[in-house]
């Protein structure tokens, strides 16, 4: 089955919204020329709020939580640059299990991927979404593995895109250099302040998310019992790091883009960069499966769609189309520079959490043997691997794929798994109270 990634038309997001659970204050910035949730029809679902003075690429002094309450040291607070306050974006589902005082005991937080949202994560794994066809099943919902019966999923945005804090928010090439581990003590702050989490039993993630989830586990060792990275890397490998910086190349190759230096947000919509977007996600496609599996498609249908050219033929990159309205190039020349620093392979042996590395051995993008390598490095962890012609795109099946060995691993770390792990058969989607 091919990857089919669902895409709409970008609208521009007035500070309008003002959804309130008690939580805390929602804060949606200005005017941004992206709009706040990757699935547009999932919107209704995400929540908001705000973190003030929060400072973003600051130094990490790790084993002092304190240092970092907000943010690393020497970092940059939106507010300085005349902005509104950091702002997070999340998605629930489940009932939350509190302890006496009132805090949540049974959480199960989720992070996105590079290019995606909670939105995104919820339309691949929740129960009731279309997604879960290209998934082979819901991850998560009544019944399902991650049991919203039993746990409380907080799906959570990252900075950079997004329902998050972001560059095509106004600052563009002006918003500071943001670190995974901004993103993560930013849901922190989430977690603890406005949600009232104790303690969350598992975190996971596919993608950059898997190395989201290893932060977590990093920044505050005594907060989660268990974490699965799924597809996921603790430094950018020489094969990743060239991608990404193949893919930033593009970008800048963008004529609007180097006419304005990423200064261009007072233009018209047709005078934005959009060319330079199409090549940078033409890079990153050409390797996104199995190369096996490539040259079994049909040129004409499956693979020309993915395929850039300055002067294209018919039919050429009408998927890069779509990927160059709903994405902005500051946004994604400044995440690529997130993911090129990005580097805690001197912290693994921090972990406390039990852990379970899980990846496609033939991915292309995150290579297995590195993930092997990390596994080491962290007291207790195990890895298993599998291969698809789907490469890194099979992370999303991997709980299906690999179900016993979920399993096996959610006994060790008294994660108690829902009973129905068939997908086919209709059911609730755990986003009822």
């Amino acid at each position: 089955m091919k990857l089919h990634l669902r895409h709409y038309r970008p609208w521009i997001v007035f500070a309008f919204l003002m959804i309130s659970l008690g939580l805390g204050d929602i804060v949606l910035g200005a005017e941004s020329i992206t709009r706040l949730s990757s699935k547009e029809e999932l919107h209704s679902l995400k929540k908001f709020h705000s973190i003030p003075n929060f400072r973003l690429g600051g130094a990490y002094r790790f084993g002092d939580e304190a240092a970092y309450e907000y943010g690393g040291d020497g970092g940059v607070t939106l507010e300085s640059l005349g902005q509104e306050p950091l702002r997070v974006a999340y998605i629930t589902a489940g009932i939350p299990k509190r302890d006496k005082e009132g805090k949540i005991i049974n959480a199960v937080v989720i992070f996105s991927y590079y290019s995606g949202d909670a939105t995104d994560m919820v339309f691949f794994w929740q129960a009731g979404q279309p997604g879960v066809e290209f998934s082979e099943g819901p991850v998560v919902g009544p019944g399902r593995l991650i049991d919203t019966d039993r746990y409380f999923v907080i799906y959570v945005d990252s900075i950079g895109l997004w329902g998050a804090s972001k560059p095509s928010d106004g600052l563009g090439m002006r918003f500071p250099d943001y670190t995974y581990m901004d993103i993560v003590q930013a849901n922190y702050r989430l977690l603890k302040d406005v949600l009232g989490v104790k303690k969350v039993k598992l975190a996971t993630g596919v993608s950059m998310g898997g190395g989201l989830a290893y932060v977590l586990a990093i920044l505050h060792p005594d907060f989660v019992d268990a974490i699965i990275p799924i597809g996921a890397n603790s430094f950018p490998d020489n094969v990743a790091r060239w991608t990404f910086r193949l893919m930033t190349e593009a970008v800048k190759s963008d004529p609007a883009w180097r006419k304005t230096q990423g200064d261009y947000y007072k233009l018209p919509r047709d005078e934005k960069p959009g060319i330079g977007l199409k090549f940078a996600w033409s890079i990153l496609e050409h390797t996104a499966y199995d190369f096996n599996y490539r040259v079994t498609q049909n040129w004409q249908e499956d693979v020309l769609g993915y395929v850039f050219s300055w002067d294209p033929e018919e039919g050429a990159g009408s998927y890069l189309d779509r990927r160059a309205q709903d994405f902005d190039a500051n946004d994604i020349l400044i995440r690529n520079r997130t993911c090129d620093k990005y580097n805690i392979n001197e912290q693994l042996s921090l972990i406390k959490a039990k852990t379970l590395v899980v990846h496609a051995r033939n991915d292309h993008w995150l290579i297995y043997r590195m993930a092997e390598w990390t596994s080491k490095q962290i007291p207790g962890a195990k890895i298993v691997g599998f291969d698809s012609p789907l490469a890194h795109y099979a992370i999303f099946r991997a709980p299906h794929v690999l179900r016993k060995d979920f399993l096996g691993f959610f006994k060790e770390a008294g994660i108690v798994p829902g009973g129905n792990l068939s997908w086919s058969k209709p059911q609730k989607t755990g986003f009822e109270k």
